[in-house]
């Protein structure tokens, strides 16, 4: 006997096949948005002026399911920065980087 889907009460959240929450009508991770709010410190009303396509419903809507989804939505931010960590220790210098460095020592 497999358990019954759940049910999603916020009106502009929707799961994707995957389980992963966006916001509805966008492809934007609710996640995604969080961790933007997280690194700057942006207020809803910031949120909506960084992201004009997002109404002011959509993100409060993003704000309280990260909210009652805490620990799971933090999990996910904490596999993301370690993914971002392992990928800057094995990636080579950009060239950019490598000609900015160059240009820097020479007298």
């Amino acid at each position: 006997m497999s358990a019954a889907p759940a049910v999603l009460t916020y009106e502009h959240i929707q799961l994707t096949q995957g389980g992963v929450p966006i916001i509805a009508g966008t492809t934007m991770k609710v996640v995604e948005l969080v961790m933007a709010q997280m690194a700057y410190g942006w207020s809803p009303e910031e949120l909506h002026f960084q992201h004009p396509y997002l109404s002011l419903g959509q993100i409060h809507a993003a704000l309280a399911y990260y909210w009652d989804h805490k620990s799971e939505l933090d999990a996910d931010i904490a596999r993301r920065n370690r993914l971002v960590d392992e990928l800057q220790q094995t990636a080579a210098p950009s060239a950019l980087a490598q000609r900015l460095r160059q240009l820097s020592q020479q007298p």
